[in-house]
């Protein structure tokens, strides 16, 4: 894919050829499905374009994004990844790893720089990226931590302060708190000064704490709802609440974000409730807001900060094998992880 002219990790005049016909292990699947359709297979290894980056992987991040890309659903996503299947049969985007090669336009990173970032089918052997998708990895963080920042911390970022605008002092309430979004959002919020409020399940509470949110809420027992406390901002992590109900829990001038949504239609997904948002956010007090997801070295750059500062740490629940991945899907699709879950290559 893309140019076959790069730098190499042992070429001597920077600009040698890719290896022709060199193979990799790797996850594919052929066509849309449930975990089912992956399978371990030997492919080729892709090749870098001018301004992109080949990485040997060492560790790669799952995330509810992938798995919407693995199904196909919402069926509005075929259009950007293959209408019949998938147009990349190699799943992942989250990555981390070290450079072998990089493209003849690439100008800040070099062959042995350890880096991490948005990848194009990172649950293989080597992958390819885009050099505006990759910052150098945290010092303080494995390759392990690293993978499992990119698309939920990034996320988690763009929810709490650029669209949350959160500010120090306010009152924040995270639904879904421990999940891959939400355990950063609840440490983001915290970093920028904010009283938190997690709301999980019954045996996610500890979890929840521990990120460091300063009261929690069982939602199988409690509703986050009921009048007993407003919130200056509420980001809603992959949940599908009414309209109403998030106001009612917000203060009057308060704002709600809405991130993504799990159980919207087949055809949009939580576009639906973020759309209604908008138009209703223009009648009243409350701002109920999106934001369109963007992947950028410089909030990878803003993530490193605070992870070299301690101000963020990865919250890892499980590790699996590349040849073990569709048992990693299925457990993240299940409900249980604590946080993140992690491929090792």
């Amino acid at each position: 894919m893309g140019s076959q002219q790069q730098h190499a990790a042992t070429g001597g005049d920077g600009n040698s050829r890719a290896t022709a016909g060199s193979t990799m292990q790797a996850i594919v699947q052929d066509t849309y499905g449930s975990a089912d359709v992956l399978r371990l297979a030997r492919i080729t290894r892709p090749e870098v374009a001018d301004n992109g980056v080949l990485l040997r992987v060492h560790a790669a991040g799952l995330d509810r994004g992938t798995w919407h890309v693995m199904t196909g659903r919402p069926y509005l996503l075929r259009l950007a990844f293959g209408i019949r299947g998938p147009k990349n049969p190699v799943p992942g985007r989250d990555v981390a790893g070290t450079v072998v090669a990089v493209g003849s336009a690439v100008t800040r990173f070099s062959p042995g720089d350890q880096v991490f970032g948005i990848g194009q089918g990172s649950f293989a052997e080597y992958t390819v990226a885009r050099e505006d998708k990759l910052a150098r990895k945290p010092v303080n963080a494995t390759f392990e931590q690293a993978a499992v920042v990119p698309v939920s911390a990034v996320t988690a970022l763009r929810g709490v302060c650029d669209a949350g605008g959160v500010q120090q002092g306010q009152k924040v309430l995270i639904t879904g708190a421990s999940g891959g979004v939400g355990s950063y959002a609840v440490q983001l919020a915290k970093a920028f000064g904010a009283e938190v409020t997690g709301v999980c399940s019954t045996t996610k509470l500890d979890m929840v704490r521990s990120l460091g949110a300063d009261q929690v809420i069982d939602y199988t027992r409690d509703d986050f709802a009921d009048g007993t406390h407003r919130y200056d901002l509420i980001v809603d992590i992959a949940g599908n609440p009414a309209l109403s109900r998030l106001r009612r829990a917000l203060t009057p001038t308060g704002t709600a974000v809405l991130v993504g949504g799990e159980e919207g239609e087949d055809l949009t997904g939580g576009m639906g409730r973020q759309l209604r948002a908008l138009v209703l956010s223009r009648f009243v007090g409350q701002r109920l807001t999106g934001f369109v997801p963007k992947e950028r070295s410089s909030d990878l750059e803003r993530l490193t900060e605070l992870i070299e500062a301690g101000k963020v740490t990865p919250s890892i629940d499980r590790t699996y094998s590349l040849d073990r991945v569709p048992e990693a899907m299925r457990y993240l699709v299940a409900g249980k992880a604590r946080g993140k879950v992690v491929i090792t290559v």
